[in-house]
């Protein structure tokens, strides 16, 4: 049975894998080590420890934890590592950098030194260390000319505290590869959407403020350009990764779907009948990348993978799921939550 240490499994990527990958494979065993800071929440995995019995265990702890990583490592032997691990929000590390560089930075490193000192250097052929990053490392590019997009040959000129914490990672994990030659992985994916996203993110926080009439909070002008990709195509793109990609390399992964951030907030007012009343411009986020967009050139050559859904698909169903739980909504949008928002927002 494939043991696969995933860390961050409770975030919103990292849950939907979990459930992704059980329901996908037969013959494998998770563990799931997790902080559960504000954005890793249990009830993203609701029904897995039930369903998949005897093949889930769930660990509560911090990746930065040398002793515990140590104890995982010892005890289950895993196979392959996936960090998904991450503080992750960037409005958040411009208020403070320090928990993104303990976390992003030394977290990684610290799984990585425990990987290289448990993992037989005979056995690495047959492990996997894959790192999950982001195209926010590699800064921006010019709205004027659709033709040019991130590849894996991009330079990584990162302009947040988040981003730069998520470059130096890629930094560290690429050095064990060209040092060691230890068998890593990097992916770098553009903006995800889908269920159990945490509401401080564009598309659950405009769903959740338009649903109880408060005011949707857009960045300057509003045309900022993200490409969106469904979190189970993102899925689906790192379990190819981890099965079929070259040791030593960085594969993109993105939807191919650049649309304008007041255009996603327009749309979900559209879908929701709120009026565009409701649409409030604050002043821009301090290093605000204008344009993201992504070459998926590479990994669906060599790896053959595409995405499945298309956007005006997925944002529906999104859509769709946070109306019918607003439950969990209401669950995970803690004290801590409203007061980051009130701090965040307090001018309108």
């Amino acid at each position: 049975m494939k043991k696969i240490l995933i860390t961050g499994g409770a975030g919103f990527i990292g849950s939907n894998f979990i459930h992704y990958i059980f329901e996908k494979e037969k013959d494998i065993f998770i563990i799931n080590l997790d902080k559960l800071t504000y954005a890793g929440n249990l009830e993203n995995l609701k029904g897995i420890e039930q369903n998949y019995s005897g093949k889930y265990k769930f660990i509560h702890g911090d990746i930065y934890n040398k002793e515990l990583v140590e104890y995982i490592f010892a005890e289950y032997n895993s196979d392959a590592v996936i960090n998904f691990a991450a503080e992750s929000h960037v409005d958040r590390s411009i208020l403070d950098s320090n928990i993104f560089i303990e976390t992003n930075v030394l977290g990684s490193a610290t799984l990585l030194n425990v990987a290289k000192k448990f993992w037989k250097e005979e056995d690495w052929e047959k492990k996997r260390f894959l790192q999950i990053s982001t195209d926010e490392v590699y800064g921006t590019l010019p709205e004027n000319d659709k033709s040019i997009k991130f590849t894996e040959e991009t330079p990584l000129k990162p302009h947040s505290p988040y981003s730069a914490s998520k470059a130096s990672a890629d930094c560290i994990v690429q050095s064990f590869y060209d040092t060691y030659e230890f068998p890593t992985l990097i992916t770098r994916c553009s903006n995800n959407y889908g269920p159990y996203q945490f509401p401080e993110k564009l598309i659950p926080l405009i769903i959740n403020n338009a649903l109880n009439d408060k005011k949707l909070p857009v960045y300057g002008d509003g045309k900022n350009i993200r490409d969106w990709l469904y979190v189970e195509d993102h899925c689906n793109a790192i379990w190819a990764v981890l099965q079929k990609g070259k040791i030593g390399e960085v594969y993109n992964i993105g939807g191919n779907n650049e649309i304008q951030n007041i255009e996603i907030v327009k749309r979900i007012l559209d879908y929701l009948g709120e009026p565009h009343s409701l649409i409030t411009y604050v002043k821009d986020r301090l290093g605000h990348d204008r344009r993201y967009a992504i070459d998926a050139t590479k990994i669906k050559n060599e790896l053959g993978w595409k995405p499945k859904f298309t956007f005006e698909e997925k944002i529906k169903d999104t859509i769709d799921w946070y109306l019918k739980n607003p439950k969990w909504i209401n669950n995970v949008i803690s004290g801590e939550y409203q007061r980051y928002y009130e701090k965040m927002y307090k001018n309108i």
